[in-house]
């Protein structure tokens, strides 16, 4: 469950003071400063309860609130504090961030080091766990502070949020340690608390007053309440293999304790104040805190919640062909054309921008390339995002990590040698909303569509116009490549394209390189088939004239050379005639 207050704050736990209230204590006499609030000297906590006699003596008196009370003397506590994120911090540097690290205090003790702080970001993701002694109630007050590191101390203080673990030890709806909603004896989600669920269920019914539960020798059945509870009323599996392989009174006396509505496993989120600035927020953390007495014995193991770490993936993208390209030129013979070449790069890394070899003098649109590209990333699954670690100066310590989502970016440009090139239209492809492709060039067109899996009409099974890649991990095929006009965009020409996606260790087993370099492989890119004309004109002028000139206009230069043959045959008879 993920509380967007703080504990105290959910309605239905009565800010933890169900057992005994706080009320703040102030020193008499004192004069406080207009406009300002008294300050507290200390803390009384307890209870008053008033109970109605009956007028009647012989009656029984009323039942009393007070029967199970913990024990007076202070007790020796285990506190895990468990610090997944902030957010909503303000800044603290000249850049407009801060580099947040976290100092938890609990009496004399301090945790946190400076070095563990996260750089340059208002939303840093912790993942700390931190582990603490301390004696309740001498040591009641835990806070947790975030704060700015700088190069030269002494550090700005962004937020601390205190709570009262005496109250959270004390709270009968079991505030210490929150109840998960299943029971795992091993596994990341076993459990963590001192008591099983069947001696918490005991120890819960000495803290209301009520009898002990009476299970039956199965498990699957106990009398907690005046009322009976059954293992079937909560789980239902439709075969015994799905059952689970726990201890069927463990999960029975897991979900009777889930009916009293307890705390249960949690993530609560807690709003920062400073000193300096009070009332004022600094920021929320999200955390938990587990407390556990020592006189109950030890723990279970502590949740791991360490951030993942992102995984690197290398992308291939190959080019294969491209289908009715506008034509942005026209050559010295009034013939519309264009010189086609592709560029790609990953969103947020255009260092790694890669283009492939052009495609000259493309009369009706068509080209071929036979072009790899290969494109390396880092990529958190969790979140969908690539982790894109940089440096905004030179002169930077430290390193901002950008978070986008992963989209490949492919444009279509007509080369010019001396204008600048003519941009002929875009594809995005975002790798986890893929639209799905088109088997023949036909067939595309700018909006994605439902196809069918199967080409017999009886089987005309639909499939979801986008996938994800990196759980397909190959695709081929056709995509519309679009040209923005004005509010609406335009099909400006079809690319063929073969879509890769590979783990670091799988690309290091099938190496690829890129364009058509070696290692040419994986698949191996022969040299496009391309017409004979499509060349540089610059570099092979007679080419030109014979491919521009002659194939268009050769019936009439060859007429024009006979006239001109005659011509001179005719000047030579009239010269020679006597």
């Amino acid at each position: 469950q993920i509380y967007s207050c703080e504990l105290e704050a959910v309605p239905e736990f009565q800010g933890l003071q169900d057992f005994c209230q706080t009320f703040p204590l102030y020193q008499p006499g004192a004069h406080p400063v207009p406009g300002e609030d008294p300050v507290p000297v200390g803390e009384f906590k307890g209870l008053f309860r008033i109970y109605p006699l009956p007028e009647d003596p012989r009656a029984p008196p009323p039942p009393r609130c007070f029967q199970e009370l913990p024990p007076s003397q202070p007790q020796t506590c285990l506190v895990r504090v468990y610090v997944v994120r902030a957010f909503d911090l303000p800044p603290r540097d000249r850049n407009g961030l801060c580099d947040p690290y976290i100092r938890v205090s609990l009496g004399t003790k301090t945790l946190g080091q400076r070095d563990q702080y996260v750089p340059n970001t208002l939303e840093p993701v912790f993942g700390r766990l931190f582990e603490v002694m301390g004696t309740i109630p001498l040591e009641k007050d835990l806070r947790v502070s975030l704060v700015d590191y700088d190069l030269l101390p002494p550090d700005q203080e962004i937020g601390t949020t205190t709570i009262d673990l005496e109250n959270r030890l004390l709270s009968r709806f079991r505030a210490h340690c929150g109840l998960p909603t299943l029971y795992h004896s091993t596994g990341p989600g076993c459990w963590r608390d001192q008591l099983s669920p069947s001696r918490a269920l005991e120890h819960f019914a000495r803290t209301r007053g009520l009898p002990a539960p009476e299970f039956s020798a199965d498990g699957t059945s106990v009398i907690f309440g005046d009322q009976t509870f059954l293992l079937s009323q909560f789980e239902r599996f439709p075969s015994p293999r799905q059952r689970p392989p726990e201890l069927p009174q463990e999960r029975l006396a897991l979900h009777v304790l889930h009916t009293w509505h307890l705390v249960p496993q949690h993530l609560e989120t807690r709003t920062l104040y400073t000193s300096t600035q009070p009332g004022l927020e600094q920021g929320k953390v999200q955390m938990w805190v587990d407390v556990f007495p020592t006189n109950l014995g030890p723990p279970g193991p502590a949740v791991d919640i360490t951030p993942r770490k992102p995984q690197r993936y290398e992308l291939r993208c190959v080019v294969w062909n491209t289908r009715d390209v506008d034509l942005a030129d026209v050559n010295l013979l009034g013939q519309q054309m264009s010189d086609i070449y592709v560029t790609g790069w990953l969103d947020g890394l255009e260092e790694q921008r890669q283009r492939t070899d052009v495609h000259y003098r493309s009369l009706d649109g068509d080209g071929a390339f036979n072009w790899r590209f290969v494109f390396s990333f880092e990529y958190l699954a969790a979140e969908q995002l690539c982790i894109l670690p940089r440096k905004e100066h030179f002169w930077s310590l430290d390193e901002t990590v950008l978070k986008v989502p992963p989209k490949l970016i492919l444009q279509v440009w007509d080369n010019d040698k001396f204008s600048a090139d003519d941009f002929l239209g875009v594809l995005e492809l975002e790798l986890t909303k893929v639209p799905r492709e088109a088997r023949k060039p036909q067939e595309c067109t700018p909006t994605p569509q439902e196809t069918p899996a199967s080409f017999w009409r009886w089987q005309r099974v639909q499939l979801p116009s986008r996938f994800s890649l990196f759980r397909r991990r190959r695709a081929r095929g056709w995509w519309p490549c679009t040209v923005q006009e004005g509010n609406k965009r335009r099909l400006s020409g079809k690319l063929e394209l073969s879509l890769e996606l590979l783990t670091a260790a799988e690309a290091e087993e099938r190496p690829a390189g890129k364009g058509r370099e070696e290692p040419n492989m994986y698949p191996r890119l022969p040299p496009p088939v391309r017409p004979d004309w499509s060349f540089l004109w610059v570099q092979s002028p007679l080419r030109t004239l014979r491919y521009g000139v002659w194939r268009q206009h050769r019936c009439r230069i060859t007429l024009a050379l006979a006239l001109l043959l005659l011509l001179a045959l005719f000047l030579t008879f009239v010269y020679a005639a006597p």
